[in-house]
């Protein structure tokens, strides 16, 4: 009886294993699970009110993925970028804090990295100058908040919670990017999203806005005025104003260029240049003059890099005609705001805002360590509304970052983007893998048009953007660690700057041949 027993147990844990373990329910037991479950599921939405059920809903489907995002970093940090390029369009549809889920998702990300650090202690991308220039940003971002000067500690909150949580991008990335795989991965999801993006500015360009998105346009009358010029409703995708869309298809397209050049793959190059074409018709019909600035700015960075000749043919392509363009008179309003791009004399914006970095200039040089953070902009206006520098249109980020954290603050900041960039160019001269010098080469022409956008625009201080550029800091110190022909030369070059005496078998060696010498 105790044998048949035994034998039955064993034929049900065998069941049980192959079912649900082996199998993983793919089989009719598992679908008949499946149907009991959505049916019952169906049952309770529709017993609920719809606000209740659409929480519901939304809760099986987040729940998992913020799980998953703190199991694994890297998948967390596409879901981040993803977030980032929706910000904006689900503000416009339904009046919930989505910020603050992005924040939550950041919080969650660090937490991750902390864990992982205490467990592997893994801290060789610690190592590199970005990452020291970074810490000694956040270290003087949160001694601000002793600023004799600053006029409200709790603008210095908000804004450092900003500044502290980006930079945040940066460790996780550059943690959870450990092979060149994920390098890929998140590159090619950054460039998916960007396409989506053009795709969308595109179907508003060609098929109207949606219902929603008007009357969110037309419920701030400044809004409307910044987007409705020239007779026409200038696209903004998903994001919340034209230029934030402009400059993402700037960069972008010149990152989808320069890998169109150095590409290897026919179906690679042939996406890139669909995707490519997508993004400049998009940015041409948002209709903002920046980004159409930055795109020859870009593509002549990357001529002097290169000198390769598919390189210049393309610079000396669009170097003509953009001469061309600029010459010709129309009376489309489209191509009228791309040919005033490259006559700044004829903008009286650019001369509104040469003439308040004048005004601001003795101040800064007053005041080394700035006013504070937040004196400015959004939060200048909500804590300080008294203060002159609420009302300051500073118009750039480095504008902004000297009158806030001083000329100290700007010179920090101004060397961890020349650190940037020097380690971007240094790294693509060095490395062999093809594959990888078109990645560092690639990543760091954006880094350099987003260091140039910071002048006129406040380029990497609104998401998807900001996540971005940390993401592609992250880019251009992990990228060497793939590349095994580089390191090993890199490991030979260290062995021959080793002193002597601290090889013991050399110090041996070299002591038995200067015995024979002296003999």
């Amino acid at each position: 009886m105790s044998v048949l027993k035994a034998n039955t147990d064993f034929s049900i844990r065998k069941w049980f294993s192959k079912t649900f373990f082996q199998e993983k329910l793919n089989n009719p037991i598992g679908y008949g699970i499946g149907i009991a479950i959505a049916l019952g599921l169906a049952f309770v939405l529709t017993a609920l009110p719809l606000k209740l059920g659409m929480m519901v809903v939304l809760g099986m489907i987040g729940i998992p993925i913020v799980l998953y995002c703190f199991a694994d970093l890297h998948f967390g940090i596409i879901v981040l970028l993803s977030m980032g390029f929706f910000l904006s369009l689900i503000g416009k549809f339904v009046n919930a804090p989505i910020g603050t889920a992005v924040d939550g998702i950041l919080l969650l990300l660090l937490f991750g990295l902390l864990v992982r650090l205490v467990k592997e202690r893994d801290f060789s991308f610690v190592k590199s100058p970005i990452t020291i220039f970074i810490l000694i940003w956040i270290y003087y971002n949160f001694i601000e908040v002793l600023n004799p000067w600053a006029q409200s500690r709790m603008a210095w909150i908000y804004t450092v919670r900003t500044v502290a949580l980006y930079l945040a991008v940066y460790f996780v990335a550059a943690h959870a990017m450990n092979s060149l795989a994920r390098v890929k991965s998140v590159l090619k999801a950054v460039i998916c999203l960007a396409l989506l993006s053009a795709l969308y500015s595109l179907k508003q360009e060609f098929f109207g806005y949606s219902q929603a998105e008007l009357v969110w346009l037309h419920s701030d009358p400044k809004r409307f005025e910044l987007i409705f010029q020239w007779g026409r409703l200038r696209v903004f995708s998903f994001f919340s104003d034209p230029t934030t869309f402009g400059m993402l298809m700037a960069y972008m397209s010149v990152f989808c260029m320069v890998l169109i050049i150095w590409g290897k793959k026919k179906w690679q190059r042939i996406a890139l240049t669909f995707a490519t074409i997508c993004m400049f018709m998009g940015m041409a019909f948002a209709g903002s003059r920046t980004p159409f600035v930055l795109v020859p700015t870009g593509v002549l960075f990357f001529m002097l890099l290169t000198f390769k000749r598919e390189t210049m043919i393309v610079g000396i392509g669009m170097v003509l005609f953009i001469a061309v363009f600029s010459l010709k008179s129309t009376s489309n309003p489209i191509i009228f705001r791309i040919q005033s791009a490259f006559k700044p004399s004829a903008d009286g914006s650019v001369q509104v805002r040469l003439d308040n970095q004048t005004r601001v200039q003795p101040f800064v040089q007053s005041h080394p360590i700035g006013a504070g953070l937040g004196s400015t902009g959004m939060w200048g206006k909500r804590f300080t509304p008294n203060s002159w520098l609420a009302s300051f249109a500073h118009d750039s980020l480095y504008v902004r970052i000297a009158v806030e954290a001083g000329w100290i603050g700007l010179i920090i900041y101004m060397l961890l983007t020349f650190i940037a960039l020097k380690q971007g160019i240094y790294y693509f001269f060095r490395v062999k893998d093809p594959e990888i010098k078109s990645l560092y080469l690639a990543v760091t022409t954006v880094v350099f048009i987003l260091a140039v956008a910071n002048y006129p625009q406040e380029a990497v201080t609104l998401p998807p953007t900001s996540m971005i550029f940390y993401v592609f800091l992250a880019v251009l110190v992990r990228l060497k660690d793939f590349d095994e022909n580089f390191k090993k030369e890199e490991e030979e070059e260290r062995d021959l700057t080793i002193p002597v005496f601290s090889n013991p078998q050399k110090s041996k060696a070299l002591a038995v041949f200067d015995s024979k010498i002296q003999k």
